[in-house]
Protein backbone atom coordinates (compact mmCIF):
# COMPACT_ATOMS: atom_id res chain seq x y z
CA UNK A 1 0.00 0.00 0.00
CA UNK A 2 1.35 3.40 -1.01
CA UNK A 3 2.15 5.68 1.90
CA UNK A 4 3.78 9.09 2.35
CA UNK A 5 5.11 10.45 5.63
CA UNK A 6 6.17 14.10 5.92
CA UNK A 7 8.53 15.55 8.50
CA UNK A 8 10.64 18.63 9.11
CA UNK A 9 8.01 21.26 9.86
CA UNK A 10 8.23 23.66 12.76
CA UNK A 11 8.36 27.25 13.91
CA UNK A 12 10.82 29.56 12.18
CA UNK A 13 11.37 33.31 12.11
CA UNK A 14 10.82 35.32 8.92
CA UNK A 15 13.84 34.97 6.67
CA UNK A 16 14.67 31.56 8.07
CA UNK A 17 14.88 28.17 6.38
CA UNK A 18 13.38 24.71 6.77
CA UNK A 19 13.72 21.48 4.86
CA UNK A 20 10.71 19.22 4.62
CA UNK A 21 11.07 15.52 3.91
CA UNK A 22 8.55 13.08 2.48
CA UNK A 23 9.39 9.40 2.83
CA UNK A 24 7.55 7.10 0.45
CA UNK A 25 6.75 3.43 0.91
CA UNK A 26 4.84 0.98 -1.22
CA UNK A 27 5.96 2.58 -4.48
CA UNK A 28 9.08 4.03 -6.06
CA UNK A 29 9.70 7.74 -6.45
CA UNK A 30 11.74 7.05 -9.57
CA UNK A 31 8.61 6.20 -11.56
CA UNK A 32 6.35 8.87 -10.15
CA UNK A 33 5.92 12.60 -10.40
CA UNK A 34 5.85 14.01 -6.88
CA UNK A 35 4.45 17.27 -5.58
CA UNK A 36 4.11 19.45 -2.52
CA UNK A 37 0.94 21.33 -1.63
CA UNK A 38 0.04 23.53 1.30
CA UNK A 39 -3.10 24.65 3.07
CA UNK A 40 -3.30 27.74 5.23
CA UNK A 41 -6.08 28.23 7.80
CA UNK A 42 -9.33 29.14 6.09
CA UNK A 43 -7.88 28.70 2.60
CA UNK A 44 -7.97 26.03 -0.06
CA UNK A 45 -5.10 23.66 -0.56
CA UNK A 46 -2.70 25.06 -3.16
CA UNK A 47 0.10 23.74 -5.33
CA UNK A 48 3.65 24.56 -4.22
CA UNK A 49 6.09 22.52 -6.31
CA UNK A 50 6.48 19.35 -8.36
CA UNK A 51 9.23 17.20 -9.81
CA UNK A 52 8.69 14.89 -12.79
CA UNK A 53 10.19 11.56 -13.78
CA UNK A 54 12.76 13.46 -15.82
CA UNK A 55 13.56 15.72 -12.85
CA UNK A 56 11.84 18.71 -14.37
CA UNK A 57 10.61 21.03 -11.65
CA UNK A 58 7.72 23.44 -11.45
CA UNK A 59 6.90 26.01 -8.78
CA UNK A 60 4.09 28.27 -7.75
CA UNK A 61 4.91 31.90 -8.48
CA UNK A 62 4.73 32.71 -4.78
CA UNK A 63 7.68 30.43 -3.96
CA UNK A 64 9.88 30.68 -7.06
CA UNK A 65 13.44 31.52 -6.19
CA UNK A 66 12.93 30.60 -2.53
CA UNK A 67 11.86 26.93 -2.53
CA UNK A 68 13.58 23.95 -4.14
CA UNK A 69 12.09 20.50 -4.64
CA UNK A 70 14.42 17.52 -4.97
CA UNK A 71 14.46 13.78 -4.42
CA UNK A 72 16.82 11.03 -3.32
CA UNK A 73 15.94 7.89 -5.27
CA UNK A 74 18.06 5.67 -3.02
CA UNK A 75 16.21 6.89 0.06
CA UNK A 76 12.85 7.00 -1.75
CA UNK A 77 12.40 10.47 -0.29
CA UNK A 78 11.40 13.82 -1.75
CA UNK A 79 12.43 17.12 -0.16
CA UNK A 80 11.32 20.71 -0.11
CA UNK A 81 14.03 23.19 0.82
CA UNK A 82 12.41 26.44 1.88
CA UNK A 83 14.52 29.58 2.22
CA UNK A 84 13.70 33.18 3.04
CA UNK A 85 10.45 32.10 4.62
CA UNK A 86 7.65 34.61 5.04
CA UNK A 87 4.62 34.68 7.34
CA UNK A 88 2.48 34.02 4.25
CA UNK A 89 4.20 30.62 3.96
CA UNK A 90 2.54 29.49 7.19
CA UNK A 91 0.49 26.40 6.37
CA UNK A 92 0.24 22.66 6.66
CA UNK A 93 2.43 21.19 3.93
CA UNK A 94 1.41 17.97 2.21
CA UNK A 95 3.33 15.57 0.01
CA UNK A 96 1.44 14.12 -2.96
CA UNK A 97 1.91 11.37 -5.52
CA UNK A 98 -0.56 12.32 -8.27
CA UNK A 99 -0.42 9.00 -10.13
CA UNK A 100 -1.83 7.10 -7.16
CA UNK A 101 -3.60 10.09 -5.56
CA UNK A 102 -1.65 9.42 -2.39
CA UNK A 103 -1.33 12.11 0.27
CA UNK A 104 0.71 12.35 3.41
CA UNK A 105 -0.66 13.44 6.77
CA UNK A 106 0.90 16.89 6.52
CA UNK A 107 3.47 18.81 8.53
CA UNK A 108 2.91 22.23 10.06
CA UNK A 109 5.12 25.15 9.07
CA UNK A 110 4.74 28.36 11.06
CA UNK A 111 6.67 31.49 10.15
CA UNK A 112 6.47 34.08 12.90
CA UNK A 113 8.63 36.39 14.95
Amino acid sequence: QAQLVESGGGLVQPGGSLRLSCAASGFRLSVNTMAWYRQAPGKQREFVASITLGSNTNYADSVKGRFTISRDIAKNTVYLQMNNLKPADTAVYYCNAPLTNTWGQGTQVTVSS
